[in-house]
């Protein structure tokens, strides 16, 4: 087998490994389950695990020891009160007070007309139920049916619809002396105001805690499972910050978790100001306790129900005969939208709440990248072209840097015919051939790495802005112009059909839907190998003919990308052909995309070849 049949081969390999290894890394989201697949979680069964203390326990042992009364859900369909906002809709069961059923007004499942619109929170007896509890832990005189639980049926006072201007009153009577009081408000957007008070009309003093608990059965069936995407557990202890996925919730580790019969736990003292919940690509659910004496913060999984759950559980109170005491416990629940959440940090006092969205480890980039994009697309309107500003901003700010890089580029070109003579000289002794490579790269004062530099900033730059694609709900559904209707999604055109010409859908393709390219992939793949073009070819035939591949080959990879990656991608490239081709003919270079490289020094350079 001689050599170039050798290379062919070692190419062809390369390159199908590059794909397999990129696939391995950036699998393509996988098919969501049937919505009406049996639910994994008992549905049937009232949940009632709070923490249970006594009045001087130590508080975060008291958070730990965690006490379930099973009781089972009542068959009735209880009484419930309307949730009627703009942006949100749904109801309050009275069993409980849950908030267990919840619509974001503004967010359709899919782009199709008659989509439905996203259900964040769910009952229990359907699949995934998914709900807020609030409720009382006692302390010393009192049992657990003496305080509001699970399923506690309140009554209404006044109000009976849950809106921005109109509060809802909920009251029980536990008959031996207690009167509670739930008092549940809700802003324009997605932040609720759960006060909870109790007033002690008996003759003793008593003890109990107040508590706020999201309680989700099962993990969600929409679950992406990667890497680049946090979907769990997540809560702010003081300065701590923690991210916990479903399979480190079912398996704690540490000097904070904690054990019971089939019951997992993990206890965190927050002290300082925190929160706690749960998060899904786009949607969240956060109690947000307000104290300055602190509160225990619990995650929590049941393995005999399959069931999550996290809990703010504040401090015990003393209550004397006469006295009335309350606690406040703000839940958010709704979509992570960055301007939304960037208020409530800043004007509502939650502490880093902006971290709620997974910036990643570049959050160095990705928070200032992400800012600069909504900043744009509120001035321009369209995140399309807010991403093409971004590019143009981006490269305006490192041409500096690559300006040099592409100089040394030209330079390198000059010394293009000097480098294959050498070549010629040199025969198969490469020792050889690199020595006088060396001495001719001192000579001229060429630095060969320098092309490299460019590379190197965009690496994180690209990275940071797949994140920010990728995690942010802003490009979710956000249409560009023609066939571009979602920047999130990959290019929904297709060369199997013409780009639509054909009238006919293309089905799903499992790993053969990387050949299904897509218009941008195809403009991605054009101007990689344009801008290839200006390079300096590498001497090697190996090398030569796999850099010749790599367009083509990251044009099938990176065509199953969201649309705006694309954009930001193909936009990138063209501003630095342009770029790096003023440069050239700046050199003294007339660039010949095709093939041929025209200068000056075009004399010059055959003399010394001589």
């Amino acid at each position: 087998m001689d050599d170039q049949n050798k290379n062919l081969i070692l190419a062809t390999v390369l390159s199908f490994a590059v794909i397999l290894v990129w696939f391995l890394l950036f699998p393509p989201p996988e098919a969501v389950d049937d919505p009406n697949a049996p639910a994994v979680a008992e549905a049937t069964l009232g949940d009632t695990s709070v923490p249970a203390a006594a009045a001087n326990a130590d508080a975060s042992a008291a958070a730990a020891n965690t006490s379930a009364t099973e009781a089972a859900d009542a068959a009735v369909d209880a009484p419930r009160i309307d949730i009627a906002t703009d942006r949100l809709s749904g109801s309050i069961s009275l069993q409980g007070g849950r908030i267990d059923d919840l619509k974001l007004n503004d967010y359709r499942e899919t782009l199709d007309a008659d989509a439905e619109i996203v259900s964040l929170l769910s009952p229990t007896g359907g699949p995934n139920a998914y709900y807020a509890l609030y409720g009382w832990a006692p302390g010393a005189g009192l049992s657990l049916d003496q305080v509001p639980g699970a399923n506690t049926l309140w009554s209404v006072d006044g109000n009976d619809t849950l809106t921005v201007l109109t509060p809802v009153v909920l009251t029980w009577d536990n008959g031996a002396g207690l009167i509670f009081k739930r008092t549940i408000s809700v802003d324009e957007n997605f932040m609720f105001s759960v006060d909870q008070s109790v007033e002690n009309i008996g003759a003793g003093t008593v003890s109990l805690a107040p508590y706020g608990m999201l309680t989700r059965h099962g993990e969600p069936e929409d679950l992406k499972n990667f890497f680049i995407l946090h979907e769990g557990a997540l809560r702010q202890n003081d300065d701590e910050r923690e991210y916990l996925d479903y399979k480190k919730l079912r398996g704690f580790e540490g000097q904070n978790a904690w054990a019971g019969g089939s019951v997992v736990a993990d206890v965190a003292r927050v002290t300082q100001g925190g929160w706690t919940g749960f998060t899904d690509h786009y949607w969240m659910t956060t109690l947000i306790p307000e104290t300055t004496a602190g509160f225990d913060s619990v995650l929590q999984y049941d393995a005999s129900r399959d069931v999550y759950r996290s809990v703010a559980r504040l401090d015990t109170i003393t209550l004397a005969a006469g006295e009335t005491k309350s606690a406040t416990t703000r839940l958010f629940a709704g979509a992570k939208e960055w301007g939304t959440i960037r208020a409530y940090e800043r004007e509502g006092d939650v502490r880093n709440f902006l971290d709620t969205i997974d910036w990643g480890w570049f959050f160095f980039l990705t928070k200032p990248i992400f800012a600069l994009l909504h900043w744009l697309n509120g001035i321009i309107g369209n995140m399309g072209w807010a991403v093409i500003g971004l590019t143009v901003i981006l490269k305006i700010i490192v041409f500096p840097l690559a300006y040099k890089s592409y100089a040394s580029m030209a330079k390198m070109k000059e010394l293009q015919p000097q480098m294959e003579k050498l070549k010629e000289d040199a025969g198969d002794d490469r020792q050889k051939m690199q020595q006088a490579m060396m001495e001719l790269y001192k000579k001229e004062k060429v630095n060969p790495a320098a092309g490299c530099l460019p590379i190197l900033i965009q690496i994180p730059i690209f990275f940071s802005l797949y994140k920010v694609i990728f995690v942010t709900l802003e490009l979710r559904h956000a249409p560009w112009f023609g066939w571009i209707t979602d920047l999130s999604a990959p290019d929904p055109s297709s060369i199997f059909n013409l780009f639509g010409i054909l009238p006919f859908a293309i089905p799903e393709l499992g790993f053969f839907e990387i050949f299904s390219l897509g218009i941008l992939p195809i403009l991605l793949g054009i101007s990689m190998w344009m801008q290839q073009k200006l390079n300096p070819a590498p001497t090697d035939p190996t090398q030569q003919m796999i850099f010749a591949w790599m367009p083509w080959v990251f044009m099938f990879m990176l065509g199953s990308f969201a649309s705006g990656l694309v954009v930001y991608w193909i936009t990138n490239n063209v501003i630095t052909f342009v770029q790096q081709y003023a440069i050239m003919r700046q050199h003294g270079y007339k660039p010949d995309v095709f093939g041929n490289i025209k200068s000056s020094f075009k004399k010059k350079a055959k003399e010394d070849a001589k």
